[in-house]
């Protein structure tokens, strides 16, 4: 965590005493109190202290850097037929892989700050507002003339993805500058998430203040397009604790085609030599499958559920990997934790389950063990 020595100091007297006044602080390190305000602000905006009273955090938060948008979502009430109107429902509701991501560790209790870009317009203000009413922390999310970006799906009867449209210029417009100016958040968190979306020299800065600070990174890639544009940002001079594509990302991120297992072991292997330290690949119903720098690897399966809708199975999963490792857990037991968040998202008709809980993701996990075991 980077922490100035004057910070390290006020850290030190708040474990002595959380409850020391400013004016205490200011005699016991010979300086004012105005400028002790200035430390202890600080200290909140990195999420070292917490509410009043000076609560001292324990625990590392994470900082996801990426997309928000509006989700559209329109769901045929029977099978699909192309090229004609169908008949079924809509719905609209905040969306974007890094808020949603956000807003699911949220609702796990992981401390997250959210670093995005959204439109001066009324999508805007209610995406920012339920986003914060979620519990995200949204004072780096960035306003930009324009419009918010949206996200807007097409489902099948059975709740399969048919098609998307992606309209993300609010997030492609979040530069290295806007970025940097959530610096002392992202220095100071435990984890930080990034969202394929970003333009990749954003995403070269974020790696670099994160590396700096030697705060661990996961790269989600989002999708093929977006994969094959932020593959020359993965080199060894940008180390990722982890990258979590899927086996078509896989190929746009390698350029090998990935149709057997030892597709996948080249594949995995050639990202390890970039610098990558994990690297997990989601294969749909087949679960996932993670691999090591170190070699090891491990085939971990999907948790069975009944699908309502695929949309944000994704990112639930990804949100309880990090939750999970924020945790202490094991990269394994993160990744089992994170196929059980995407069981119970994929069982509701929510993008992001407005009632997720860890309890709740447990209780996915020990059904699927007592079914091992049965």
């Amino acid at each position: 965590m980077h922490l100035t020595s004057l910070e390290q100091r006020v850290v030190a007297l708040l474990r002595r005493d959380p409850l020391m006044s400013a004016a205490t602080i200011a005699g016991e390190l010979g300086t004012t109190r105005s400028a002790v305000s200035v430390h202890l602000s600080n200290l909140s905006r990195k999420g070292v202290i917490l509410g009043r009273g000076y609560l001292l955090s324990e625990q590392p938060g994470v900082v996801v850097i990426g997309g928000s948008n509006v989700d559209i979502k329109a769901r045929s009430a029977a099978p699909a037929t192309p090229r004609t109107s169908n008949p079924g429902h809509g719905s609209m509701t905040p969306g974007g892989v890094g808020r949603n991501v956000a807003e699911n560790l949220a609702r796990l209790g992981t401390r997250t700050h959210l670093v995005s870009a959204v439109g001066r317009d009324a999508l805007g203000d209610n995406l920012v507002a339920q986003t914060s009413a979620a519990g995200v922390r949204v004072e780096h999310v960035q306003r930009f003339d324009g419009t918010t970006g949206t996200y807007t799906a097409i489902l099948d009867h059975d709740g399969e993805l048919i098609v998307a449209v992606a309209d993300m210029a609010a997030t492609e417009s979040l530069g290295p500058e806007h970025v940097n100016q959530a610096r002392d958040v992202i220095t100071a968190a435990g984890l930080v998430v990034l969202d394929g979306n970003l333009a990749a020299p954003t995403l070269a800065h974020a790696l670099d203040l994160a590396a700096a600070a030697d705060v661990r990174t996961i790269l989600e890639p989002v999708s093929v397009p977006k994969a094959q544009l932020v593959s020359g940002v993965i080199a060894s001079e940008h180390p990722l604790f982890a990258v979590t594509p899927n086996r078509d990302e896989l190929t746009a991120l390698t350029g090998v085609e990935v149709r057997t297992d030892r597709d996948l072991r080249a594949a995995v292997d050639q990202l390890h030599a970039r610098g990558v330290e994990h690297v997990w690949v989601r294969l749909g119903a087949d679960g996932s499958f993670l691999s090591r720098a170190s070699g090891e690897t491990e085939l971990i399966p999907a948790v069975p559920t009944t699908v309502q809708d695929v949309t944000g199975a994704g990112d639930s999963s990804l949100a309880a990997f990090c939750h999970a490792l924020i945790e202490g857990e094991d990269p394994v037991e993160a990744a089992r934790f994170g196929h059980a968040a995407a069981a119970v998202t994929i069982a509701s008709p929510h993008t992001v389950r407005p009632d997720l809980t860890p309890r709740l993701v447990r209780a996915a996990l020990r059904t699927t063990s007592q079914g091992e075991h049965s």
